[in-house]
């Protein structure tokens, strides 16, 4: 509670706010905003929101849930995120922790030999791709062209292109696939 206080402080201060004018703004008085502000008072979810709106910003970002990059950057093996598999044996695994701030995310596709990357490398915004070969070989089919990577190889291309990767490796294979979030 203490945190989420000292957040609303700072972003009023940066923002060159009062005390009084965010209370006005919120509907309370200044001494309400000044107990928050010293964790000395918790408001409601309905304050809480008119305060982030106030301050042109999210109930999310005052109680810190974007902190989570910022506080705890190391994201063990065993904790990283299954997102989910297709039916033809790949399946993919987010690499960092959720951050709506995030400008890429970066994950691990696993493949089982012959799969290939239908409904796994899908991107809703066009952007660019990198991807690099950990384990195995892949062909790629990129637009209309046809591209054999190998262990140790890289591949950055833009995702308004058909892409497909499919595993030519006689055992298992493993992408590191990275995109980059469109900020415009």
């Amino acid at each position: 509670m203490h945190r989420m206080g000292d957040r609303i402080k700072k972003i009023r201060e940066n923002l060159n706010i009062q005390t009084n004018d965010l209370a006005k703004e919120v509907g309370v008085t200044s001494s309400l905003i000044s107990q928050i502000e010293r964790a000395k008072a918790f408001p409601s979810i309905i304050t809480l929101k008119k305060i982030a709106d106030a301050l042109q910003t999210t109930v999310g970002e005052l109680i810190g849930e974007t902190e989570t990059l910022i506080e705890n950057p190391l994201l063990k093996y065993k904790e990283r995120k299954f997102v989910k598999e297709n039916g033809n044996g790949a399946r993919l695994f987010l690499l960092s922790h959720h951050d709506p701030h995030k400008h890429m995310d970066p994950f691990i596709i696993e493949f089982n030999k012959d799969a290939d990357s239908k409904d796994i490398m899908t991107t809703i915004n066009p952007c660019q791709e990198y991807c690099f070969v950990i384990k195995g070989s892949f062909e790629v089919l990129l637009s209309n062209r046809k591209y054999m990577l190998n262990e140790g190889d890289s591949f950055y291309f833009n995702s308004n292109q058909y892409h497909l990767f499919t595993n030519v490796s006689n055992e298992d294979a493993q992408l590191l696939w990275v995109v980059n979030q469109n900020t415009t």
